[in-house]
């Protein structure tokens, strides 16, 4: 393991975080609850998290403003309007990576508060740095600016490992591509008309559900943190998720409220001898 690996793993299991972490967790819960608000933050419109796309704005915005600082005079108003587009740009990006860190558990939680605490860091420099620029101290406002891009990078690193180490917001159904050709489940006389039923296909966990004289099936993993959805509620057309309370069209996996962004894998039903066979949807 690498200096950086071993300080991130010594991170994730520093329970003192833990005070910090949990009341601030629960106070960002509590604020992206509505509706209309956790699914514009999840990124459902695009059917990928926002997050991830709305940091390339500040620290594109930021990154640049370093480079253009470099060439002094010349460059100066230009470095300025970059490092209050990043100041702009900061405030919903904060607030989809507030969103999707409410949803984090344990070590996550621990990473995803220092993350932010990072973020409020470098936030404040750039701050400071726009303030000084424009109080004509351009060598603090560029010193300050390279403290902030420095903390900016630090953060980065543990926002990368959140997602591609933790598989925070990484879809749970990614590598989930279901039956091509038509595959039996079972005897439709056998599958209830009062409960969800979890079949296999292909050794992917399918959820098959009788809903007004047809069948539906979806993936039963939920794409957003993995939830069996056959555990959830089944009302209106839709099934929802236990965990976090992710809702699912079941006549096409799209879905109807977040936290997760990524549709739900769908299949084809039919019905054959009586017989209910599935594939994946083409």
């Amino acid at each position: 393991m690498n200096l950086l690996d071993d300080a991130v793993s010594r991170l994730e299991r520093w329970k003192v975080l833990d005070t910090v972490a949990e009341p601030v967790r629960t106070a960002a819960h509590a604020l992206v609850k509505p509706r209309l608000v956790r699914n514009a933050l999840s990124g459902i419109p695009t059917g990928h998290p926002l997050h991830p796309v709305l940091t390339d704005f500040p620290i594109g915005a930021w990154s640049m403003a370093g480079v253009l600082d470099l060439f002094g005079e010349p460059t100066e108003k230009a470095a300025d309007i970059l490092v209050a587009t990043g100041l702009v740009a900061a405030v919903p990006t904060a607030a989809a990576g507030f969103s999707d860190w409410s949803d984090t558990q344990g070590g996550e939680t621990r990473l995803g508060i220092v993350h932010a605490a990072l973020n409020v860091a470098a936030l404040g420099l750039y701050g400071a740095s726009l303030a000084a620029r424009k109080a004509g101290a351009r060598t603090a406002g560029r010193g300050l600016a390279f403290a902030g891009l420095g903390v900016l990078l630090t953060s980065g690193y543990l926002g990368g490992h959140l997602a591609f180490t933790k598989g925070v917001r990484v879809s749970r159904t990614a590598w989930h591509e279901g039956p091509t050709d038509w595959q039996d489940v079972g005897a439709a006389s056998e599958l209830s008309t009062d409960k969800p039923t979890l079949v296999q296909a292909d050794d992917i966990p399918v959820l098959v559900v009788h809903d007004a004289g047809r069948f539906l099936a979806l993936d039963n993993v939920c794409t957003h943190a993995g939830g069996s959805l056959n555990e959830g509620t089944i009302e209106d057309g839709c099934v929802t998720c236990p965990l976090h309370g992710s809702t699912f069209r079941l006549a096409d996996g799209g879905v109807v409220h977040g936290p997760a962004s990524t549709p739900q894998p769908s299949y084809d039903t039919r019905i054959r001898d009586g017989r209910v066979q599935i594939r994946a949807r083409r």
